[in-house]
């Protein structure tokens, strides 16, 4: 599967840009705010109905105008398919297949699998808990069939349950039977959430640690390790027997939102003690092993974004890239970059067919 049109209406710097790229390497070029990573987020876009970047839609409309549109085609064996989004201020997002519309978004997520690489992933090592916990929620949005409407389901009851504690709170009473009627099934949706993560950590950590050895010396002992409050077999009771401290914070204390990944190299955290060098095989270990996994769940390869990956690599971790675009796992790449005459330099050595694409910045 692989992106070969793109077609960009006052999106982000773009007013109106049309692209066809190639099966393999696509490399972006231009100048430092000229809109090569509002390219990259236009293909994340059309394929996970969100950005990359941020979570308001409206910012991605051109300033001055009143809405947006992304256009592409892709390619898969014997079929090509349009995927078309749209988006207009104060309105609802659209997003068709074939001039189809999805009755929900949640129907597209997965179809078209993708895994990003961009300089902001060192936020998954230095921000707390809720980062690891997206990042891992997003690939098992794409993996796992089932999970995002779980997800989904789980997060709109947990928003009722803590609008009914604070309104508890407001009005000094407490209705245990109406309560009750939230428990339940969070109490359900956590373990099954919890269920769907532990399998998926059993497929995703063996991976990491291929791809950590792959990067690295090898000579560190990494680790991703999950925790769970719901792993109890208390836990429904553990649940209700909160019920007075949810009462007091005027919001729900245990569940699977409060799931912990932590990071871990030679048995202590990688936050504290990894190098920048061992940081960086980590961030790009679990990205790699991202894409494996999709690869295998959904027997597509997915698009692969580099975004500014050559200023943030050392010679040893690029070769390792180029060897792995050489054998033909990797597929369709895009890459970003500031200076032309580095990337044509490094990508002079990929045997795979590569086309560079000079983005222009556009003057307000």
């Amino acid at each position: 599967m692989w992106l070969e049109k793109l077609h960009l209406t006052y999106f982000k710097s773009y007013e109106e840009k049309a692209f066809t790229f190639g099966e393999h390497v696509n490399c972006l070029v231009g100048e430092n705010g000229s809109g090569k990573t509002n390219l990259l987020d236009a293909i994340y876009f059309l394929t996970l109905t969100k950005s990359a970047f941020h979570n308001q839609d409206a910012l991605g409309i051109r300033h001055a105008n009143d809405f947006f549109v992304i256009d592409g085609v892709f390619k898969d064996p014997g079929r090509n398919t349009q995927i078309t989004c749209s988006f207009q201020r104060g309105q609802r997002k659209i997003f068709m297949a074939d001039k189809k519309p999805y009755d929900r978004l949640s129907e597209h997520i997965g179809l078209f699998p993708l895994v990003l690489i961009a300089p902001n992933d060192t936020d998954l090592i230095r921000d707390g808990s809720e980062e690891r916990r997206r990042f891992f929620d997003g690939v098992l949005a794409q993996a796992t069939p089932g999970y995002l409407n779980d997800f989904l389901h789980f997060n709109k009851i947990l928003n009722q349950r803590n609008g009914l504690l604070k309104l508890f709170a407001e009005r000094n009473y407490l209705d245990e039977d109406l309560l009750e009627t939230y428990n339940e099934p969070l109490i359900i949706l956590s373990q099954r959430i919890y269920g769907h993560r532990v399998s998926f950590m059993n497929r995703y950590v063996p991976l990491f640690y291929k791809y950590y050895d792959f990067l690295s010396s090898g000579h560190e002992e990494v680790d991703v390790i999950y925790e769970s409050e719901v792993s109890s077999e208390d836990f429904p009771s553990e649940f209700r027997r909160n019920r007075s401290r949810d009462l007091y914070a005027q919001r729900t204390g245990k569940g699977v939102h409060k799931d912990e990944y932590t990071f871990e190299i030679n048995g202590v955290t990688l936050k504290k003690f990894g190098s920048q060098g061992q940081q960086k095989s980590f961030l790009i270990a679990l990205k790699l092993a991202q894409f494996e996994l999709l690869k295998e769940e959904k027997e597509k390869t997915p698009i692969l974004l580099l975004d500014d990956i050559f200023d943030k690599l050392d010679d040893r971790r690029i070769s390792k890239l180029i060897e792995l675009i050489d054998t033909g796992f990797l597929g369709q790449v895009f890459i970003t970059d500031a200076r032309p005459e580095r990337s044509q330099k490094i990508l002079e050595r990929v045997k795979a067919d590569v086309r560079f694409f000079e983005i222009e910045k556009v003057l307000s």
